[in-house]
């Protein structure tokens, strides 16, 4: 009985020394996998970053032999598709059949898996359905999804500092000065593009159904989702060209604010259309009430999106003058966190990173330190810069990268076709109706460009990858992604052509003209100048003084006086200059005299002399006039008949000082 007991125990001894073994040897395998997969991680990661270098570079050469045609987002998204090309067929990872398993049988494709070995549980996650003929290329396709990002990090990282930026720069002068044409596009245009589409490409749906062609559902929704993603332009290559070269500040402000708002109302429209659910079993059917519903929701969904982005921007009150580093820092938290706020809230992030921007830039500005100014324009350029291009170059290799794409030509021509016609029924009527109210006319030449310039860009692709599950959506992404690879190539480079074949000027007015430059041509223009204002914009004058008296002085750490400096005998330069260095000063300036009011100051001068008088400001009206140099801030000054006033202007140029002139009243 004794040596068959010590038998038994040194055979599970044995066995329990081979276990130990068998789980050391497993844990050496895990460690090595494991490392294997960061060193992958960081081979992907610096395709990326060598891109990005790549095109940097050819970027700075393009600009040194000022070579126009091609813009870094297009050249971005070359070396993305060479790279995509190499990735997909240049490079194959030998298979290891080894760790492959082919006979686990389950009735579902769970999100997690639990799966049972020996006595040990292991989790995995589903990583996407591979067709039959891919079963052989495991290797290779996790070596494909490896580079294909999650779409959430298009939304919560790289879209923030894109749309931030643009509500940041915005040139409010111009923009404000064009606020009914800029909000009719934005609006109902966008809303009109994503019917026209949506209906033109529900006819190439039913025509593809005849024929044979279509491998799935594609409902009157997927029509109208698709409709709402494409009418997000975003003419960023255009306005490069126009800033370089110069072009007309209307047209500019035009393209540029329509693309703005739009993002917002396209991500909002998309949102609605998915929310429609009748009742009953059939959810594509119509129905009067789903479609209340889902208006009812666009219009929730905007209002507190937009309020959201305000307050947050109003809110961000720093008191850390003192150390701009950290002014910096939470100032660029308070922004970030605006987005994902209202994304976390069921709001939509888009708009309300996009207004916090613009309050930021309109009161918060004022508030920071010079320091903390200089950083938070170059840091949030930087990031805008750096997402764009990351994104343009992920479009390129995501065109050979993408597992599940859908090339059907008779979708893709009939988008083309409809896109292109959505773009027209935006353009070419509301031009017609808004030219019924303007006194500067939108001209034929301005709306040909602006049909022209209706390229689709970084919001159309994040909208498209966001959800690609179905048949419908896979082939919604495909068409999308050579949809804006025309209209950035093609389009985006004929810009000089169209701009040339159009007779539109360049070389005038552009968009960072000097306001002083801008005053002294109203001087010599006089009334032919005053002629030519852009729109009445009663509504927004009625805001400007409420916002002038009220929210300026509380939201802002401005000063609201102006010292009068009157003296005949000379002083040192330092106390002889009265600089203005707040924003809210109102500039009248016509032919024969300079007249500016401040608080309750009022500065003149005449052909005759100069002087000043005190006396209550009249601040029950506002001009045209005095909305353009409320909307543009920095320091210049004016210098006329020998009199010089430091006025806030734009900052896009550094203040012309002279030590030998004094400011004499």
């Amino acid at each position: 009985g004794i040596p068959a007991t010590v038998l038994s125990v040194s055979i599970c001894v044995c066995r329990a020394s081979s276990i130990q073994e068998d789980s050391a040897m497993e844990n050496i395998v895990t460690e090595k996998k494991v490392e294997e997969s960061h060193r992958q991680d960081s081979a992907d990661l610096l395709i990326f970053i060598m891109l990005l270098t790549l095109t940097i570079l050819t970027i700075w050469l393009f600009k040194h032999r000022r070579f126009r045609f091609l813009h870094e987002t297009g050249l971005a998204m070359i070396y993305g598709v060479l790279v995509g090309v190499v990735l997909r067929y240049g490079i194959h990872v030998p298979r290891d059949i080894s760790n492959v398993t082919m006979s686990c049988h389950v009735n579902a494709s769970p999100a997690t898996l639990l799966v049972n070995v020996s006595g040990k549980f292991y989790e995995y996650t589903l990583k996407g359905e591979i067709g039959a003929n891919e079963v052989n290329d495991v290797q290779d396709n996790e070596m494909l999804r490896k580079v294909t990002f999650d779409p959430e990090v298009f939304f919560n990282i790289l879209l923030p500092p894109i749309i931030f930026h643009a509500g940041y720069s915005l040139k409010r002068r111009h923009f404000f000065r064009n606020m009914g044409s800029i909000l009719a596009y934005a609006f109902l245009g966008t809303v009109v593009s994503c019917f026209v589409i949506g209906l033109l490409m529900y006819g190439c749906v039913l025509l593809m159904k005849q024929v044979g062609q279509l491998g799935g559902d594609f409902f009157f929704t997927d029509c109208l989702f698709f409709g709402a993603i494409v009418s997000a332009t975003d003419p960023v290559t255009v306005l490069a060209i126009f800033n370089e070269l110069q072009v007309d500040v209307d047209l500019y402000a035009l393209l540029f604010g329509e693309s703005v708002l739009n993002d917002a109302v396209a991500v909002i429209l998309s949102s609605s259309i998915v929310a429609y659910q009748p009742q009953g079993d059939n959810s594509h059917t119509f129905e009067v009430m789903a479609l209340l519903k889902s208006f009812g929701m666009f219009l929730g969904v905007f209002s507190g999106s937009f309020a959201l982005g305000v307050a947050t921007g109003v809110v961000t009150f720093t008191k850390l003058r003192d150390f701009p580093l950290l002014e910096t820092a939470l100032f660029f938290l308070m922004s970030w966190s605006t987005f994902l706020l209202a994304e976390a809230c069921g709001f939509t992030g888009v708009v309300a990173v996009l207004f916090c921007g613009i309050t930021q830039a309109h009161y918060t500005f004022n508030n920071l330190s010079p320091d903390s100014q200089d950083r938070t324009k170059q840091l949030f350029e930087l990031l805008n810069f750096l997402a764009e291009n990351f994104i343009f170059s992920y479009m390129g290799l995501a065109l050979f990268t993408f597992q599940s794409h859908i090339f059907n030509p008779m979708f893709i021509v009939g988008a083309f076709v409809a896109v292109f016609l959505g773009r027209a029924a935006n353009i070419y009527p509301l031009s017609l109706l808004l030219n019924l109210g303007r006194r500067n006319k939108i001209t034929s030449n301005f709306q040909h460009m602006m049909m022209f310039a209706g390229l689709r860009g970084a919001m159309t692709f994040a909208l498209s990858i966001r959800d690609t599950a179905t048949y419908a959506r896979q082939m919604m992404f495909t068409t999308t992604l050579l949809v804006v690879f025309f209209t950035v190539w093609i389009c985006g480079g004929g810009t000089t052509q169209m701009l040339s074949c159009q007779h539109i000027r360049v070389g005038v007015d552009s968009d960072q003209d000097n306001p002083v430059s801008v005053a002294l041509v109203s001087i010599t223009e006089g009334s032919e100048r005053r002629s030519t204002k852009q729109e009445s914009a009663w509504l927004f004058r009625i805001w400007y003084n409420f916002d002038h008296n009220y929210l300026k002085p509380i939201l802002t750490h401005s000063v609201t006086f102006i010292s009068v400096c009157v003296s005949n005998n000379p002083l040192p330069s330092h106390q002889n200059e009265c600089q203005l260095k707040d924003d809210d000063s109102d500039l009248i300036l016509t032919d024969g005299d300079i007249n500016l009011t401040y608080g309750d100051i009022t500065v003149s001068t005449d052909a005759s002399g100069s002087h000043t008088s005190g006396g209550p400001a009249f601040a029950g009206a506002a001009t045209s006039d005095d909305l353009d140099r409320e909307l543009t801030y920095g320091d210049h000054e004016l210098v006329m008949r020998g009199t010089r006033l430091v006025l806030p202007m734009d900052d896009s140029e550094p203040p012309f000082t002279d030590p030998h002139h004094r400011m004499r009243m």
